[in-house]
């Protein structure tokens, strides 16, 4: 049994993530943490999540618990997230990060932490119809060329703090690398007024926040006379959680270096 630690475990998403682990039958939740500042910091994390008694108690920051699991889980915020990578460098402990909003220079320092010191899945999105999603955004562009206008519509809950969220980016990039096109030089995210008429290789994304929709992601493949949507829809963060425990699964005796949910799901070649 691989033993698994969960950051903000406390919050929606590390609720979940923990519930997921708890089914999958090659891991166990070994480990809780939160901010000091969390006012359930010293409780059972089965019952805060609604497991029931786990043993497990809530520690403050993952320095107090990382010896005690082998693979990290983290769904939190970007700057906590370098921060926890910094310790998995130290104690040389897998993770697997489904945070959003991390940058180009963030993921550079990701990408060189773990080559030298630990092996990562990381994600914007871990939902397995999502990665199907992006693959299918990449070879569809690919297929479909120039003559089609691209589009990405993401709509999320209005406690989501980033935007456009980093599964919307992934499918732009995915659709741009199908193109031959790089989505920093094409990318456009707001629209208002006199903007003048479309450019032919610009992919537009937008964004949405409105009451508590999980997550929905539409890519748009717009010719003459016709058009293409691929949509997905998730109806609980069950499907995020469950495919971060299906990342922690696979990573945990892989070599040091930065994976993706490509490599967990087979879709390389895809």
């Amino acid at each position: 049994m691989t033993k698994v630690i969960v950051a903000g475990a406390t919050g929606r998403m590390g609720r979940r993530i923990c519930a997921m682990v708890q089914q999958h039958p090659h891991l166990t939740l070994s480990g809780a943490f939160e901010q000091a500042s969390n006012p359930f910091v010293g409780q059972d994390i089965g019952e805060v999540a609604g497991l029931g008694p786990l043993g497990v108690k809530i520690t403050a920051g993952l320095e107090a618990v990382i010896e005690q699991g082998e693979v990290v889980i983290d769904f939190t915020f970007h700057k906590a997230t370098m921060e926890f990578i910094k310790v998995a460098a130290q104690y040389g402990r897998a993770m697997v990060i489904g945070t959003t909003g991390l940058t180009a220079e963030n993921l550079v320092v990701l990408r060189e932490t773990a080559a030298a010191h630990f092996p990562c899945v990381q994600s914007p999105n871990m939902a397995v119809g999502v990665n199907v999603l992006f693959k299918l955004a990449e070879r569809t562009a690919s297929v479909l060329g120039d003559a089609y206008d691209v589009e990405i519509v993401e709509a999320h809950h209005r406690m989501k703090k980033d935007a456009p969220s980093g599964t919307a980016l992934k499918l732009g990039e995915m659709a741009a690398s199908g193109l031959g096109r790089d989505l920093a030089e094409v990318g456009v995210y707001e629209r208002h007024g006199m903007i003048g008429e479309r450019t032919d290789k610009e992919i537009g994304i937008q964004t949405i926040r409105a009451g508590d929709i999980v997550g929905e992601h539409t890519i748009y493949f717009a010719g003459a006379g016709e058009r293409l949507e691929i949509t997905h829809r998730a109806h609980s963060r069950d499907n995020f959680a469950s495919g971060a425990a299906l990342a922690a699964a696979w990573i945990a005796d892989k070599p040091k270096g930065l994976y993706s949910m490509f490599d967990v799901l087979g879709l390389g070649d895809f």
